[in-house]
């Protein structure tokens, strides 16, 4: 799909202006080398309006990746949270997916960026991975290990592990790939948290071997709120496989539905789960149908 067309309005550092006017920089490093961060940021259509959720949250994790991997960040979170609503009202959409982006300057040299620019993009978008239950794959590209990449970062070019393994799964006839650490145990999928649950328990790979995703924490705060066992441990590819169910979590994705991974396929009922009941909950909490406060 065309996410952005002749119509489209995005906020370039401090302005506002048509998509296709916009220049980008043929020599700079996010092209060259993929250095720059960014975010993905969820509005939502609610009885309050057009609101965006957790958008301090994802604001500031933009900001930090910034700093993990030098590029300055000059602007102010509260400035920018009132202009992505005044993109979001320029465009006339209420319900949408917001991408920020900071790269780096207009040079391809190995050194501390100074004058870094802002990109934010919004369009109508639903789940990343649609609306029905998935069928995933175990990829043989591997998560990368700590050592590499700083995995704290929401970095642009880290990514290109996920997609390669996102397209492979493709290829073979699934929906998305899981992805294993060095170590081979369980990291996250392509571009989404994993959660698993046996015996009316949940299970997560442990904070160090993936991004600490903020749907994947507030997952586990509606755990907290509604009783649910949840541990985070190292998990093996049987434990995804023996699971009763699974899904995955992330803010372009929502809460999906695992039905089965390689040759294996659940069995029990996904309505009856803790993953439906906590699906059930992020839309309401989301969408502002229960207050906040009392959710989480």
């Amino acid at each position: 799909m065309n996410h952005l067309n002749e119509h489209t309005f995005l906020y370039l550092n401090g302005a506002f202006m048509k998509a296709k006017s916009a220049g980008i920089s043929l020599t700079g490093e996010a092209i060259h080398s993929g250095f720059g961060a960014f975010e993905g940021i969820r509005a939502y259509n609610t009885h309050n309006g057009a609101r965006m959720f957790k958008a301090e949250e994802h604001f500031s994790r933009l900001e930090r990746s910034c700093k993990l991997i030098g590029i300055s960040y000059p602007w102010d979170n509260a400035e920018l949270i009132a202009d992505t609503y005044r993109l979001l009202e320029i465009n006339n959409i209420r319900s949408a997916y917001i991408r920020p982006m900071v790269f780096s300057g207009h040079h391809m040299f190995q050194t501390q960026v100074s004058t870094p620019s802002i990109l934010i993009t919004a369009w109508e978008w639903g789940p990343y991975l649609g609306y029905s239950s998935l069928r995933v794959t175990v990829s043989d590209y591997k998560y990368p290990h700590a050592d590499t990449v700083p995995l704290q970062a929401k970095i642009t070019g880290q990514f290109v592990t996920s997609l390669l393994a996102s397209k492979a799964a493709v290829r073979k006839g699934f929906q998305e790939a899981v992805l294993t650490g060095l170590d081979g145990f369980l990291a996250q999928a392509a571009g989404s948290n994993l959660f698993i649950e046996k015996d009316y328990k949940l299970y997560t790979p442990a904070a160090s071997a993936n991004f600490p995703g903020i749907t994947r924490a507030t997952i586990k705060e509606i755990c907290a709120t509604l009783h649910i066992d949840l541990v985070e441990k190292d998990l093996t590819v049987d434990d995804l496989k023996r699971a009763d169910h699974a899904f995955l979590c992330s803010t372009a994705a929502e809460v999906m539905e695992i039905s089965g991974v390689d040759e294996v396929t659940y069995t029990e009922p996904w309505g009856e789960s803790l993953g439906a009941n906590i699906q059930r909950t992020y839309k309401n909490l989301v969408l502002e149908k229960e207050n906040y406060e009392v959710i989480i």
